[in-house]
């Protein structure tokens, strides 16, 4: 979606449901939207904040949970000390506050509507939750096409939805997970103790039984790169490669 397209969508309050801590750094915020609100797996919304001397200031968050969903829909918000926004969430917002979002938002970075051909996801940090928001659309309309997902996290404490990714890969035989811990020796002899480079993303298309048709990177603009070389790299077709950047 243009810039101009995001500006005829118009915002709408929201009321803070529930809060939960997912990491030391990064908390998710249920929002109960106050009208219709149809999102595909992928997109994002806009969050404006108004302070009370009329300073306004807007930030962009992907949409983590399923498309089928209630109109309840989550945001896993990091907080960033220099932020202007992520502060606000972490420090102040509590359950029953009201916020400004406008969405959805992105025709781009989309999970297919019929996907049938495996898909590979590589995220790193809150990077996962658009990620997070196609893989529990993938388990919610019942859809086995292979899917793997490679993970990069500072510490296994840093790994967004953990919990829940590694119940999936355990009762999904069609469903990998492979994680990147770059500061600590991972639990897992599946997962890896460096940074993301092109063997490991060969090694996570070697996982699925056939070359990936689909595939979604997230994360700052450095990883975003390495990521795609490391999926030209493997084989993989550049027109089959979507990435979402986020930071400088």
């Amino acid at each position: 979606m243009t810039e101009e397209g995001a500006r005829s969508v118009p915002w709408q309050t929201c009321a803070i449901t529930e809060i939960i801590r997912r990491t030391p750094s990064i908390k998710s915020f249920f929002l109960q939207v106050s009208k219709p609100f149809a999102h595909i797996a992928g997109q994002h919304v806009d969050v404006r904040l108004t302070a009370p001397d009329g300073y306004v200031t807007m930030r962009s968050y992907s949409i983590a949970s399923s498309p089928s969903a209630s109109n309840v829909i989550e945001l896993a918000i990091e907080r960033l000390p220099d932020g202007e926004v992520s502060p606000f969430f972490h420090d102040i917002a509590a359950v029953g506050d009201e916020i400004e979002l406008r969405g959805p938002l992105g025709g781009h970075f989309l999970w297919p509507e019929r996907a049938t051909a495996p898909v590979l996801l590589i995220g790193a940090g809150s990077g996962v939750v658009p990620l997070m928001a196609m893989i529990r659309q993938r388990r919610a309309l019942a859809q086995t096409v292979p899917t793997a997902l490679l993970l990069s996290s500072r510490t296994q404490r840093d790994v967004l939805f953990a919990d829940e990714l590694l119940s999936l890969e355990t009762a999904d035989p069609t469903f990998t997970l492979a994680l990147a811990i770059t500061r600590e020796p991972p639990e897992r002899t599946s997962d890896f103790a460096r940074r993301i480079d092109s063997t490991m993303v060969a090694e996570l298309v070697a996982r699925l039984p056939r070359m990936p048709a689909h595939v979604f990177i997230c994360g700052s603009n450095p990883f975003v790169n390495i990521a795609a070389d490391g999926a030209l790299a493997a084989g993989l077709d550049a027109s089959a490669i979507k990435t979402e950047r986020y930071g400088g």
